[in-house]
């Protein structure tokens, strides 16, 4: 991955390796100006004596995980066409990993907690029209999903100069999938055609064969009521298949074809009608995303989720949402984009609720009145080096605090108890986010920076130091 770095004013430069960030700092040209993701900041050099090249972001929303690329863009003239063509060089993956669900839960929560605490107030006055809602209002897990992609671009955008950004206005077309015979929609006769639906039934069906599940094959669009028989193209009357399932069903209608098979049958019909929560999810943001982008003054570029695929498939790079944020918009050619992606999974701050209920919402348990035991809080990275006894290692990961000061750390995978405080040594304060990072081979997930790992604990509490 690609490390960031500013001038001794704080303004952003040309990322560069992690062996020049290495160098940098060992030789005392750069300091470390935050830990996760890494940035640095040089010492004895202003931007105005550097020359930059012009950076863009890359954005996948979605409903869950949201696929941010750092790309340096290259103009490329095809030899056969001249025609000046774009060339992605990518610099940097991320995955932004929301947590919608569990905000809409604590609200649900909240909502039974208070209806309970009211019902013993026979004498209060009737509150329920007393939260207006004003026009264009969004969920408070949709609306989380905004914010948080907007709060990562401005963050990038401080620490490299980006000069453009491209998004996907939609996942999916939908009156393209609700009407797959409308006219005038040019890439539906183009090579994009099919595209649109296509993606929309992997994600449907859950990237198997509706009648065998089969996973990892190669997967058809198959007509649940046969098009021989009447059957339309419509969204509610296609399926994924597998090639041997698809030829057994041929033109036979499904309750024919699952007479022996009555709870499949059912399930499969049942399926065919559910709309898409994520689709909606991402559809109900599209505008409010679009428009808070457009509100930071960069230059936008705007794509369909069909784009992107068809972009994926023509490149043979593979399926991740940070690789789908590389495929976004006009690209001809994909370069080093075999890197780590660093998964960043939205936390939190905490709770301001003290007291601890039960399923009744009455009161089981009070919580600590201050939220840091010892100088630390719960979702500090810290690193720990323990040098005796059966927990003897090194640490590193995100805390916990107790009361106690017996502290857990919580690594990718597992959780390390019973750490006491005096071992701790804060690399970053909680910022929200939990971060790990996932090698580009093997799938495997590590926890910090490559950088990090190479630092001793006195140096890294030295610069951390120097740095805040």
């Amino acid at each position: 991955m690609a490390v960031f770095v500013l001038d001794n004013a704080g303004k952003p430069l040309m990322p560069c390796s992690e062996k020049r960030a290495r160098l940098l700092l060992a030789r005392g040209r750069a300091r470390v100006h935050r830990m996760l993701p890494f940035v640095i900041r040089l010492v004895d050099r202003q931007a105005a004596s550097c020359a930059v090249q012009p950076l863009r972001i890359k954005l996948d929303p979605g409903s869950k995980t949201t696929g941010l690329a750092l790309v340096r863009d290259t103009p490329h003239i095809n030899t056969d066409t001249g025609e000046i063509q774009r060339v992605a060089v990518v610099l940097n993956l991320v995955e932004l990993i929301h947590r919608g669900r569990s905000i809409s839960e604590a609200l649900t929560a909240r909502r039974a907690m208070r209806r309970r605490r009211r019902g013993n107030l026979r004498y209060r006055a009737p509150r329920f029209l007393n939260r207006t809602k004003p026009a264009g209002r969004l969920a408070p897990s949709l609306q989380h999903r905004v914010d948080t992609t907007l709060t990562w671009v401005t963050r990038i955008q401080r620490w490299a100069p980006i000069a453009a950004i491209s998004s996907e206005l939609v996942r999916f077309d939908m009156q393209a999938i609700e009407n797959p015979e409308i006219a005038g929609v040019g890439y539906q006769q183009g090579t994009l055609a099919g595209y649109e639906v296509r993606e929309y039934l992997l994600a449907k069906w859950g990237r198997k064969c509706a009648y065998c599940s089969a996973e990892h094959i190669p997967l058809q669009i198959e007509h649940i009521h046969p098009k021989a028989l009447g059957g339309t193209n419509r969204i509610t009357n296609l399926a994924i298949a597998c090639q041997p399932c698809n030829q057994r069903k041929g033109a036979q209608p499904i309750a024919v074809f699952l007479a022996k098979q009555p709870a499949k049958l059912a399930a499969i019909l049942a399926q065919a009608k559910r709309p898409l929560k994520d689709a909606a999810a991402v559809n109900a943001t599209r505008w409010a995303l679009v428009n808070a982008l457009k509100a930071t003054g960069v230059p936008m570029e705007l794509a369909s989720g069909g784009h992107t695929k068809y972009n994926r498939t023509r490149l043979g790079i593979p399926k991740t949402h940070a690789l789908d944020a590389v495929c976004v918009g006009d690209v001809a050619q994909v370069q080093t984009w075999q890197k780590p992606t660093l998964a960043v999974k939205c936390t939190g701050r905490g709770s301001y609720q003290r007291t601890r209920l039960d399923k009744y919402g009455f009161p089981r348990g009070y919580l600590m009145r201050t939220k840091r035991v010892q100088g630390f809080q719960t979702g500090d990275m810290v690193r720990a080096e323990v040098l005796t006894g059966k927990k003897a290692g090194v640490y590193v990961g995100r805390v916990a605090v107790r009361a106690t000061g017996s502290f857990n750390i919580q690594r990718v995978g597992d959780v390390v108890q019973g750490i006491a405080h005096r071992y701790c040594q804060l690399i970053q304060r909680s910022d929200g986010y939990g971060y790990a990072r996932i090698a580009s081979t093997k799938g495997v997930v590590r926890t910090g920076t490559a950088t990090l790992s190479a630092l001793s604990l006195p140096d890294l509490k030295d610069r951390v130091s120097r740095a805040n």
